[in-house]
C-alpha cells in the first residue's frame, strides 16, 4: 500500500514518511507543491495525507483536483483548530481530519481503518505464496520464478505449500505424509519419496537448484 505525504514541512514530511514505513507501507513524499495533481497520478497513491497550508495553492485546492480523478482515501493534516477548517476539509472531499501535533498511534489507526474500509485489504485472501523469488500460485498450482513457470500436480501443490508455510522450519516427512492424507490423498513413504523428486526436477527447470533441502533422518526444509 502506498500513502502520498503532502506536508511543506521536511522534517514533519520526513518524520511521517517514517512512521508509514515502519508500518509497511510504501510512502510518497512530495516537495513539488506545483505539480501535486501530477504526482498523484505519476506515484496512483492507496491514501493521501494532505496537508492545508502549503505553498502556492493550499490543501483544500489539491483535493478538489485530485477528487476530478479518483475516490482515494484523504486524511487532512493541520494544526488549524477551527470547526469551520474541519467542515471545509470533508466539504471538499476530505475523508478524515486529524490536528496537529498527533499522536503516531492515531494516524496510524486512522490509515488502516480508512484502507480497510476502502479496499478491504484485510479480507483478501492471499493468493500467493513468495520466498526468495519463487512464487507458489494457489490458484492455479503454478510455481514460478522469474519468467520461468511451472504446473504442479495436486500432491507436489500440497507438499510446496507446506514447506513454504513453514519455511526456515525443518517439516518432517510424517507431517507431510499427514497433511497429503487430510487431502484425501493416501500417500505411503515411497511415494512421497517421489513426489519430491518430481518436485525438485521441476524447480530444476525454473533455475531453482536445491531450493529444498533435506535435513537426514528430520525431514525438508526451505531455507
Amino acid at each position: 500500500m502506498k500513502i502520498m505525504i503532502v506536508e511543506d514541512d521536511p522534517t514533519i514530511r520526513g518524520l511521517i514518511g517514517e512512521t508509514v514505513g515502519k508500518w509497511g507501507y510504501e510512502s510518497v513524499l512530495c516537495d513539488e507543491f506545483n505539480r501535486i495533481q501530477d504526482l498523484f497520478l505519476q506515484t496512483e497513491p492507496h491514501l493521501v495525507l494532505m496537508d492545508i497550508n502549503l505553498p502556492i495553492f493550499d490543501g483544500y485546492y489539491w483535493c478538489s483536483r485530485i477528487r476530478e480523478l479518483s475516490n482515494v482515501p484523504i486524511i487532512f493534516l493541520s494544526s488549524r483548530d477551527s470547526p469551520m477548517d474541519m467542515v471545509m476539509a470533508m466539504n471538499m472531499g476530505g475523508d478524515d481530519y486529524i490536528q496537529k501535533p498527533f499522536y503516531d498511534e492515531v494516524l496510524i489507526a486512522k490509515i488502516k481503518a480508512l484502507l480497510r474500509r476502502t479496499y478491504s485489504y484485510a479480507e483478501t485472501p492471499v493468493n500467493i505464496i513468495e520466498h526468495e523469488g519463487v512464487l507458489l500460485n494457489l490458484g492455479d498450482r503454478k510455481l514460478t520464478s522469474g519468467d520461468r513457470s511451472i504446473e504442479l500436480t495436486k500432491n507436489e501443490f500440497v507438499i510446496v505449500r507446506l514447506l513454504l508455510q513453514n519455511k526456515g522450519h525443518i517439516v518432517s516427512r510424517d507431517k507431510i505424509m499427514r497433511c497429503l492424507w487430510e487431502d484425501e490423498s493416501f500417500v505411503d513413504d515411497n511415494t512421497l519419496t517421489v513426489n519430491l523428486t518430481r518436485i525438485r526436477k521441476k524447480l530444476d527447470e525454473i533455475g531453482r537448484y536445491g531450493f529444498i533441502t533435506t535435513i537426514k533422518g528430520e525431514g525438508y526444509i526451505i531455507k
